[in-house]
C-alpha cells in the first residue's frame, strides 16, 4: 500500500544514488545536501517496509530489492513525465500550437494582424484557426475545443471563468445595394418597415444586433432569407435581394458594391470585440503573447 513516505521525489533520489553510486554525487545531480539524500533513502525505507541499503564503512551499499526498485522505477517516472507533458500540451501549457476561434468577419483585416503580431512575439508558434457564429465559438472555448476567441463579447450569460481583453467597438450599418441606395444621410430603420431584409442565421453576434435595432425601431423586420456566413449575405445585399445591418468592419471588403449608411444614434446597436480565454489558462505563456498582442492593437486604436 502507498503512504506517506513513499514519492515520485524519493524514487527519483533513489535512482540517481544507484546511477552514481555515491551520496555526494547524488546530492550534487540533483542540487540537494548529502544529508537530505540519507535521510530520503532511509524514509524510502520505511514507506517500502523492507531493507533497501546496509552500510559498508561510511558508505550505503544498495541491496538487490534497491536495484530493482530503482529500474522498475526509472520506467515508472518515465511514464510519469510523459503523462505530464502530455497534460500540459492538452491544455497548451507546452505546445507550440494554439487554436484560435474567430468570427468569419474579422478574418479580412484583423485576425490576420492578430495571428502575425503574435507570432512575431513566439515565431515557432502554430496558430490553427476555426471560424464560426458566436454562439459555436463560446461553445467551443467552454468546452476547451478552442483555447481562446476572438469574436463579440456576449451582451449577456457569458460563463464565469472567462477573461476579456478588448480589442475595438463596432457598430451595425444599413447595408444597402449601390443601385438602391438611400437618399438620407442616417437611417430612421421605423421607415424601413416594407423593406425586404437579409441576415445571418441565428448565432452570430450581427444577428443578435439586427434584431436589437429592429426592436427599438418598434416592428419585426420583414427578413426573406437567411445564411450562414457573412460574405455569402454581402453577396446577396450587393446583387440586390435586399438589405441587411452590417457592421461597419466589413466595409472595406465591399464598399465598392454595397452602400453603408449609419443608423440614428437610437437605433445604433454596438458590438464589443475582444480576446476571450478561460481563466485556467492565463498562465499558458502562447495566450499571454495573444492578449499582449491584442492589447497593443487596443492601445493603437487597431
Amino acid at each position: 500500500m502507498l503512504n506517506e513516505e513513499l514519492t515520485l521525489r524519493k524514487l527519483e533520489v533513489l535512482c540517481s544514488f544507484i546511477r552514481t553510486g555515491s551520496l555526494s554525487k547524488t546530492a550534487e545531480e540533483l542540487r540537494l545536501s548529502s544529508v537530505s539524500i540519507h535521510k530520503a533513502l532511509h524514509s524510502l525505507e520505511s514507506g517500502i517496509g523492507c531493507a533497501l541499503f546496509v552500510k559498508d564503512g561510511r558508505q550505503l551499499k544498495a541491496l538487490p530489492a534497491a536495484i530493482y526498485l530503482a529500474e522498475a522505477s526509472a520506467d515508472l517516472l518515465a511514464d510519469v513525465d510523459r503523462v505530464l507533458k502530455k497534460t500540459r500540451a492538452k491544455a497548451g501549457v507546452e505546445s507550440g500550437q494554439i487554436r484560435l476561434g474567430s468570427m468569419y468577419s474579422l478574418t479580412a483585416n484583423i485576425i490576420p494582424r492578430v495571428i502575425m503580431g503574435t507570432k512575431i512575439r513566439r515565431p515557432d508558434l502554430d496558430i490553427d484557426l476555426y471560424l464560426g457564429s458566436n454562439e459555436d465559438l463560446m461553445k467551443r472555448l467552454s468546452e476547451g475545443n478552442v483555447d481562446a476567441v476572438v469574436m463579440a463579447v456576449p451582451t449577456r450569460d457569458l460563463p464565469e471563468g472567462v477573461q476579456v481583453v478588448p480589442l475595438f467597438e463596432d457598430q451595425l450599418f444599413l447595408a444597402s445595394s449601390k443601385n438602391n441606395k438611400p437618399a438620407e444621410a442616417n437611417i430612421d430603420l421605423s421607415e424601413y418597415q416594407n423593406e425586404k431584409f437579409l441576415t445571418l442565421q441565428d448565432g452570430f453576434a450581427t444577428t443578435s444586433g439586427f434584431y436589437e435595432a429592429f426592436q427599438l425601431a418598434g416592428f419585426a423586420p420583414n427578413v426573406v432569407m437567411k445564411v450562414g456566413d457573412i460574405f455569402s449575405l454581402m453577396n446577396m445585399v450587393s446583387g440586390d435581394l435586399g438589405r441587411s445591418l452590417l457592421p461597419g468592419r466589413v466595409k472595406a471588403l465591399m464598399g465598392d458594391a454595397i452602400e453603408f449608411t449609419p443608423l440614428l444614434p437610437k437605433y445604433q446597436a454596438t458590438q464589443h470585440i475582444a480576446l476571450m480565454y478561460l481563466q485556467a489558462n492565463e498562465s499558458n505563456p502562447n495566450i499571454l503573447a495573444l492578449a499582449a498582442e491584442t492589447r497593443m492593437m487596443h492601445r493603437n486604436n487597431l
